[in-house]
């Protein structure tokens, strides 16, 4: 039961602009709504149409604080179709309004600097293209009391089915993708496992809790890091003082870390400025 639902989780992140309901999710999967209701909020606490809202809600924190959307961009991209609407279930939800979520996100992170001078040492970055990419990853929900990056360290331990996938691949490259940094959520999840060769994609046995990822064609601002521990901090930096120096900023998708046993690489979505 709980990887339909984690599918049916995927798929409300995948169609937050949408104005596709509840009923197509459960066509979809092949259950009667009131099935679908009782069984997702049996495993996430919540109905699918308030944990999409969450989901929506959060997409557009990240969007106010990361990006120079106007707040009615924002709003449609999140699906909402009416601004008034999304400026009162933003403020229920953040206890702000949209403008004032922003100014005071952004005037938080801006005034708090983590490398302060003298002290610590700025990351050297690059901005890259990065081509498309396949991914064979699984969903892992961070519990109450444990921390985002130290499921990571130990993430085959937390995906099930991990175990039947090759030791190439579980030894090789592995990508996660963080949706919720740097920003704190109440739907902290991300997606791990290893990047897979277009022919891999084709041949490999998939596990029931596993699916293919295509990650997108990008641009990103690359850090190599010497630990998980650094990630928070170095997207601090770039989002407030490396992006804005080379009129960039970040786009708010998904933070991707790639490690192998030689090195742990941040990647993070970025867009020029206009």
């Amino acid at each position: 039961m709980f990887n339909e639902m984690m599918r049916a989780e995927i798929w409300l992140q995948d169609h937050l602009d949408s104005q596709q309901g509840i009923e197509d999710l459960a066509s979809r999967l092949g259950y009667s709504t009131s099935q679908v209701r009782r069984r997702f909020k049996q495993c996430f606490g919540l109905s699918p149409s308030a944990y999409r809202d969450s989901l929506r809600l959060e997409k557009a924190a990240r969007l106010l604080t990361l990006t120079p959307l106007s707040i009615r961009t924002i709003a449609g991209q999140c699906g909402y179709q009416n601004h008034s609407a999304f400026s009162r279930a933003f403020q229920r939800y953040h206890n702000q309004t949209p403008r004032q979520y922003r100014q005071a996100l952004r005037l938080r992170l801006h005034h708090n600097p983590v490398y302060k001078e003298g002290a610590r040492k700025p990351p050297t970055f690059e901005i890259r293209h990065a081509d498309m990419r396949h991914a064979l990853v699984t969903r892992l929900y961070r519990q109450p009391h444990s921390a985002a990056l130290g499921m990571l360290k130990t993430w085959r331990q937390h995906a099930k089915g991990a175990e039947s996938l090759s030791e190439r691949l579980k030894r090789g490259h592995i990508i996660a993708l963080m949706y919720n940094t740097p920003l704190p959520s109440e739907t902290n999840r991300i997606d791990v496992g290893p990047v897979v060769s277009q022919n891999e994609a084709q041949g490999t046995p998939i596990p029931p809790s596993f699916r293919l990822l295509k990650v997108p064609s990008q641009h990103q601002a690359c850090v190599t890091v010497e630990s998980l521990e650094e990630i928070p901090d170095v997207v601090q930096y770039l989002i407030c003082e490396g992006l804005p120096a080379e009129r960039y900023h970040a786009t708010g998708e998904a933070l991707q870390v790639e490690w192998t046993q030689e090195e742990i690489v941040l990647r993070l979505p970025v867009q020029k400025n206009r």
